[in-house]
């Protein structure tokens, strides 16, 4: 059978992706769900399917995987990706009825409750199926908001709430344990403990759950709110706590404000003026079990997962006008599509190699009590091999650096330096990248054009847009 070709031409990398979320590594959410694609960039490849009338050459999976391919999965479990891969294939190329089409679309992990940690070897949970996408068994449940509560969905409306302001001003602090943006689930690059986070936003917590929660999809936070300066952003985090207090992120979203409206033109806030935002997080599987509590975390910055505005900002928030909208799974045991079981995981054997020299991950945040300096240091170093069959030493490392000074929001900076060799029989070749951003007081980066040092290409400069990442 052959694609029809408009669609994919509509669609651009429509068949590299092939809508699977999961299969190529790229889930859409956070923690389990690592997300390498935001729910902004992934919104309009899902739209454009829409506009088609959906696409029925799909077969969507979402895992709790990092960024790797589902086979190799971490956390786990892992899959039997290649044969899902076969399968679709013999379906849409070859025409075999092998019941592709009448599988849940999608299947997606979710995900069960377990403790902060800045890894996991694997994610308990379970397989669900979905008749349809979007599923039948979601609807989106909206909580209004009071003086550092979420309120139940009936709760009624009240002058008293009606009147409270509630602001932060964030330090610079905040972010430095979120973990990767993109994760590939080297410790330690996932998100830790929450409380600390916690410390510098504004937080908003449900009462203790009397029954089990099922989240599926993008929560989404509608705020009220004003500003005291004209360039600010704003972070979202959804965590899950304990009843012993520990916080485990769940999913998070951010927003620059200025984009507000709208990402070709981007507007400055007028400080004192009311305005209304949506923030909407990465997508999630999520259960929260009885004696748990949903807690909704603000903040004014998070670096360094997101480049901090040019000053420090004040936001405030106007609880009685604000909700946080959850998209919550309810399905009765007889309505549940049970989801075909995965084959295990099936590879090609790995490349014969002999260690030459160990790696080392290393997450080290200092904080001077002297001069204010703070700084995250970050190391992956692959270490040395030996690849056996060519006779090739290959050695592959990173560091990265993110530093400010007390709450000077001009003394951010970024240093990433990759370094790959390669060494065999006499010679000895080296590459070595290094990046870093330069931007200047107003938030915007400074122009100046990469120029090359010592053999190394320094200057890169990002562009920073809708989520402040670079």
């Amino acid at each position: 059978m052959r694609l029809p070709g408009s669609l994919l031409a509509d669609l651009d990398s429509g068949l590299s992706q092939l809508e699977l979320d999961g299969l190529l590594g790229f889930p859409s959410g956070d923690v389990g769900f690592q997300p390498a694609l935001t729910h902004r960039q992934q919104h309009p490849f899902e739209g454009r399917l829409q506009h088609h009338g959906g696409w029925p050459y799909r077969a969507r999976v979402i895992g709790p995987w990092s960024h790797k391919y589902p086979h190799l999965g971490e956390p786990g479990p892992a899959i039997g990706f290649l044969q899902e891969l076969l399968r679709w294939w013999d379906r849409w190329l070859k025409g075999e009825d092998n019941g592709v089409l009448d599988e849940p679309m999608p299947r997606t992990w979710m995900q069960d409750s377990v403790p902060p940690s800045t890894s996991y070897e694997e994610r308990p949970g379970r397989w669900v199926g979905e008749p349809a996408s979007p599923s039948p068994h979601v609807r989106t449940v909206s909580h209004g908001l009071a003086a550092h509560r979420i309120l139940p969905p009936s709760a009624a409306a009240s002058p008293e709430r009606e009147q409270q302001e509630l602001s932060v001003e964030s330090p610079l602090s905040v972010g430095q344990l979120a973990g990767k943006w993109c994760s590939y689930n080297a410790p330690p690059d996932l998100p830790y403990d929450q409380r600390e986070e916690d410390g510098g936003s504004l937080v908003f917590e449900t009462d203790t759950l009397a029954e089990k929660h099922g989240v599926l999809g993008a929560p989404a936070v509608d705020l009220e709110f004003t500003v005291d300066r004209p360039v600010t952003m704003v972070a979202a985090r959804l965590s899950d706590v304990a009843p012993d207090g520990r916080a485990t992120r769940v999913t998070y979203g951010l927003l620059n404000l200025t984009h507000r409206a709208d990402d070709a033109e981007p507007e400055e806030l007028e400080p004192g003026r009311r305005y209304r935002a949506r923030i909407t997080l990465n997508g999630v599987a999520q259960t929260f079990p009885p004696s748990h509590r949903i807690r909704l975390s603000l903040s004014t910055s998070y670096w360094p997962l997101a480049w901090p505005p040019p000053r420090p900002v004040r936001l405030t928030v106007f609880p009685g006008a604000s909700t946080l909208s959850l998209p919550m799974r309810a399905v009765a045991d007889s309505d549940e599509v049970a989801p075909r079981p995965f084959d295990e995981p099936e590879g090609a054997p790995p490349l014969r190699v002999t260690e030459l020299q160990p790696g080392r991950q290393r997450w080290n945040v200092v904080r001077d009590l002297i001069d204010y300096h703070s700084a995250l240091h970050v190391i992956k170093d692959s270490g040395t091999v030996l690849l056996d069959d060519i006779g090739l030493e290959v050695t592959q490392n990173a560091e990265e650096i993110y530093s400010s000074v007390g709450e000077d929001f001009t003394s951010v900076r970024g240093e990433v330096t990759w370094t790959t060799g390669f060494r065999r029989d006499g010679w000895n070749a080296r590459a070595v990248t290094r990046t870093d951003p330069d931007l200047h007081g107003r938030g915007v980066p400074n122009p100046r054009p990469a120029r090359r040092v010592r053999g190394r290409y320094a200057g890169a400069v990002p562009q920073l847009g809708r989520h402040g990442t670079p």
